[in-house]
């Protein structure tokens, strides 16, 4: 059986857009990264699955798969490439419900897309993480080193670590060791964010069961919700990541926070099923 998709990126985090057949049982983790490998498959950070029926309450249901094949509750930038996909059938205003529930996007253009991930919640058990108590700031001890960092859930789990410099930050020896460490029993996604001034941000995403991401959406999210809780930044932040920019806006707990950035379809093909 030939299956279509499409080729989509936020920023360069990078998705592969499958409309699932009716009745099929969701690819295991073998076919996901088989189809997720650079070289012998498509190539992606996630896999998106729309299902075929139209759920209630909202134009079209979806999943996430990591390029590890490992299912995932969201994801900010393969959000955004849903509700641009889908834009031409159903309008610029969008409403995908996946794992977390309803989400809604509004569809700018083609080229940009703004989403609502919900309120981020700094409460341990909603990562989950270990933590006896919620605090704005944690210390971990690791084999070589004392780490501090913000914790959030942004449906998703994300620990946030301020550095002087991306350039330098030990992405890919801080990563792989939080992203496993028992304290979070789900995994978590690692950011390392460099504060330029209290409207404008840079930073690096670790993600779980991608690794080190072009960009990442709910990353972005968290990395603004942790610097608002510290008290270092706007309301409105610019968020610079290695693909590129995007805007998050968040008021404050008791609202939600909305993410606007570039989507592109960069090709669409047929793989075996």
């Amino acid at each position: 059986m030939k299956l279509h998709f499409v080729k989509m990126n936020g920023l360069g985090n990078d998705f592969m857009v499958v409309e699932w057949p009716k009745g099929r049982p969701a690819p295991d983790a073998e076919l996901v990264r088989r189809w997720s490998d650079r070289r012998l498959g498509v190539g992606f950070d996630q896999l998106l699955l729309l299902g075929a029926e139209r759920p209630r309450g909202g134009d079209a249901s979806y999943r996430v798969f990591n390029a590890d094949g490992g299912e995932v509750e969201q994801c900010g930038n393969g959000a955004r490439c849903l509700a641009s996909f889908l834009a031409p059938r159903v309008g610029r205003d969008v409403t995908l419900v996946g794992p977390l529930g309803p989400t809604v996007a509004k569809v700018e253009s083609a080229e940009r897309v703004s989403v609502d991930l919900g309120e981020p919640s700094f409460e341990p058990s909603a990562l989950p993480f270990t933590a006896p108590a919620r605090r704005d700031r944690y210390r971990l001890e690791l084999p070589t080193q004392s780490v501090e960092f913000g914790a959030v859930s942004m449906g998703n789990p994300h620990v946030v670590i301020e550095v002087d410099s991306v350039a330098r930050a030990p992405v890919g020896i801080l990563g792989p060791v939080l992203e496993r460490h028992p304290s979070f029993p789900q995994r978590v996604n690692v950011g390392f964010m460099q504060r330029v001034d209290d409207r404008h941000i840079k930073l690096r995403v670790f993600e779980r069961g991608a690794g080190e991401t072009l960009a990442c959406g709910t990353g972005a999210a968290a990395a603004v919700a942790v610097g608002r809780l510290w008290g270092e930044l706007t309301e409105r932040v610019e968020v610079s990541l290695p693909g590129g920019m995007l805007e998050v806006s968040w008021r404050g707990p008791g609202s939600t926070l909305w993410q606007t950035g570039p989507v592109s379809a960069a090709y669409e093909g047929q793989i075996e099923l």
